[in-house]
């Protein structure tokens, strides 16, 4: 791969311009992942919550999503109520999901009209909804090109928690406000108490990527991990050129490089044999990875697919 990277020639454009997941995205995935999930629920859907109901674990400061009727106002009066403080409860479930999406700055360069950020986009979607319709607790935490998080959202129930966690992801390299730690296992061993699905959606174009697989791989110990990894060679796929050299520049470092022609015309393989070699050190550490690209239905049809085999096999 190239230094630090990949030096994306394309301008990277704001998340909220067409190309990424939108309402009617969601409409149309939420009825396909319907549609599919029923021919593994139908007849054999359990309830799915299960204990005395909900149990209080402890507080926090308020976070955007929490109900008002969770403040705790007398906690946040010694606060002078600023912030907040929020009384944190928990409900059983079959499962919690907390997704893991690349926010990086070169996730949000593209061609054709369409971002490197779609595509995790809508396997984020993907999985949020189909935990929806088993009405398990989703998360997010999105992390950087250095993987450290970004900002996160902590799992709950609903549509419009997961509309919520789509903005955040949406929202990009905005970091929220600095908190203890910004280690992305740290923060995903905050958010849950017990066994969970963590998928991992990225291009895993890092420098670091083996230490970032070893990672994931040792957290796969604990819960259940795997690596959602968005096909990213349309958008190092660079048009002809009659220059016989060309300046690229990296939108993440900064940094600009001179490329020859023919180096430009092979980013994109050179991405490819990349992501070749990152789902070969994937499998030796024993992740499990699906690619997902732009063709929305091909990639939900193998989410979906991938996704009830790995609920059949935890049962």
């Amino acid at each position: 791969m190239i230094g630090d990277r990949g030096a994306a020639v394309h301008a990277p454009r704001h998340a909220a311009e067409p190309g990424e997941v939108n309402l009617q995205d969601i409409a149309e995935i939420e009825l396909f992942i319907l549609k599919r999930m029923k021919e593994f629920t139908l007849g054999d859907h359990a309830s799915v919550f299960k204990g005395a109901g909900f149990n209080f674990v402890g507080l926090r400061d308020w976070e955007p999503g929490d109900r008002m009727s969770s403040i705790d106002w007398a906690q946040s009066s010694l606060t002078n109520f600023s912030p907040l403080i929020t009384r944190e409860f928990e409900q059983d479930s079959n499962a919690v999901i907390v997704a893991v999406a690349d926010a990086s700055l070169s996730t949000r360069c593209g061609a054709g009209g369409e971002l490197v950020a779609t595509a995790i986009a809508r396997a984020v979607a993907a999985a949020g909804l189909s935990a929806m319709y088993f009405q398990d607790r989703f998360g997010l935490v999105t992390f950087d090109d250095r993987f450290e998080r970004v900002a996160e959202a902590r799992p709950r129930v609903g549509r419009s928690h997961l509309l919520y966690c789509l903005d955040l992801y949406r929202q990009g390299g905005a970091r929220h406000a600095e908190r203890e730690t910004r280690d992305v296992i740290m923060a995903i061993e905050s958010q849950v108490r017990r066994a969970s699905l963590v998928p991992v959606v990225s291009d895993f174009l890092l420098p670091g990527v083996a230490d970032v697989l070893d990672e994931l791989s040792q957290l796969n110990a604990v819960h259940d991990v795997f690596l959602l990894m968005a096909d990213a060679r349309f958008a190092y796929a660079m048009p002809g050129v009659g220059d016989g050299w060309v300046e690229v520049f990296d939108v993440e470092s900064g940094r600009t490089r001179v490329l020859s022609r023919w180096e430009l015309a092979r980013l994109g393989d050179r991405v490819g044999e990349w992501q070749n070699e990152v789902e070969r050190m994937a499998r030796d550490r024993d992740l499990d990875l699906v690619r997902v690209g732009l063709d929305r239905w091909e990639m939900e049809s193998a989410l979906v697919a991938f996704a009830a085999e790995r609920r059949l096999r935890k049962m």
